[in-house]
């Protein structure tokens, strides 16, 4: 094994230039590698992050939809008769749920239940001056909502026990707050499409960092809302509820819309559009990544099948001095080992140096989401695919040339034949 380490360095030394190409073949198909996965699953975590933070792993509401049946189901004998039905619409349904906080107790009793929080939600119009901006008034018990989403981190100004202790109290999106100047203590005035008003007093303002939720979401307590609404203090319209492991979140809805008969919508069929494009993603980062390590490998197998044919005179005369096959093997093997794993670990510190300074680029969403820089995931896991699968491409691509090499006949190469 020394002796052929000796001569593999050797060989690879005297081919100084066919070395170099073969070894940044592998740099640069590792090197791209580990930039393009740390980067694409960097943006799948900032979603699923920013997705989770926002969204109850499953929600129940009452979904009205148009029926089934019209009122042609109940016409005259549709073969004397001709009817026409236009633009049917939903059933008069109220969209609360009907012993609401009877299933918030069931609930919380679930061993597979972390958090369950109920929710009233309306669609409402802030007015502050001359200002008018719809959007999402939502009355919720805030400690039980802040063990779902953790609201109490993403308070900028003001607290959770403010908007527990004033009976028209708001906590507003900083979106929201920004388009309308407000600050903690403004005065602002809430109105409802029916025509309800009531004036609230800002005392929070928080930033979820997604901005289909900071541009238009408002907090008030439960009973606020109700009152407001003019419902009774039953009335509630979303159960939102965190479990333990949410990947089971799906088959625990299931559960609950067979129990309760109200639908239950978990994040992933919530969110599927945006599951779908990370799958997507995936895809296209290992397959671009893949091929550029194979036509790495192509490279690597080239150079060896001509250094083979240069050194056919040198493998005999190794061969006929006491060479074994397995040896002239070893040889081609080592130098393609050498070469993956020089070419690995120069890709490593490429691939780390590109993300890194792919991280220290601000990136501007557009107030779609809250970030600051690109963001890009440092997760060793890929380094160690990258260079296991790198040292692995270049001994596949070394090993049948090198086979090749230790089944040449000396005495018909010295002979010349």
């Amino acid at each position: 094994m020394q002796l052929a380490f000796k001569i593999a360095t050797t060989q690879m030394l005297a081919r100084k230039k066919q070395t170099l190409i073969a070894t940044l073949g592998v740099t640069f198909g590792i090197g791209m590698f580990v930039f393009m996965v740390s980067f694409m699953t960097g943006i799948n975590l900032l979603l699923e992050e920013t997705m989770l933070a926002a969204t109850p792993h499953i929600r129940i509401y009452n979904a009205i939809e148009v029926g089934k049946y019209s009122i042609l189901d109940a016409s005259r004998d549709p073969l004397t008769h001709f009817n026409l039905v236009y633009h049917q619409r939903p059933k008069d349904e109220k969209g609360s749920l009907r012993n609401g906080f009877q299933m918030v107790t069931h609930l919380r009793q679930n061993a597979s239940v972390l958090g369950v929080s109920p929710q009233l939600t309306s669609q409402v119009f802030y007015n502050f001056g001359p200002l008018q901006i719809g959007g999402s008034f939502v009355g919720v018990q805030i400690f039980e909502e802040n063990k779902l989403f953790d609201i109490q981190s993403k308070l900028q100004n003001g607290s959770l026990e403010a908007l527990l202790t004033t009976t028209d109290g708001l906590l507003v999106g900083d979106g929201l707050a920004k388009k309308m100047k407000l600050q903690v203590g403004d005065k602002i005035t809430v109105s409802t499409p029916r025509g309800n008003v009531r004036l609230m007093k800002v005392v929070g303002i928080f930033k979820f960092g997604l901005g289909a939720i900071d541009d238009s979401r408002s907090y008030a307590n439960i009973s606020t809302v109700q009152k407001l609404l003019g419902k009774d203090t039953r009335y509630i319209t979303d159960i939102q509820v965190k479990v333990k492991d949410y990947y089971q979140a799906k088959d625990l809805a299931k559960v609950l819309h067979k129990k309760y008969g109200y639908k239950a919508e978990d994040w992933e069929t919530a969110n599927a559009s945006i599951l779908v494009s990370f799958t997507l993603r995936n895809i296209i980062t290992y397959a671009v990544s893949i091929t550029l390590l194979v036509v790495a490998g192509f490279g690597i197998y080239n150079i060896m099948n001509m250094t083979i044919y240069e050194k056919m005179k040198d493998i005999a005369i190794l061969k006929a001095i006491g060479l074994a096959g397995r040896d002239v093997q070893q040889i081609f093997l080592i130098q393609a080992l050498l070469i993956g794993t020089m070419g690995a670990l120069s890709g490593l510190l490429m691939g780390f140096l590109l993300s890194w300074w792919v991280s220290t680029i601000p990136f501007n969403s557009g107030g779609i989401l809250s970030v600051d820089t690109f963001p890009v995931n440092f997760d060793p896991k890929y380094y160690l695919i990258g260079i296991i699968f790198g040292i692995a491409t270049t001994f596949l691509a070394g090993y049948l040339p090198s086979r090749k090499a230790s089944k040449i006949d000396p005495v018909r190469i010295i002979r010349g034949s």
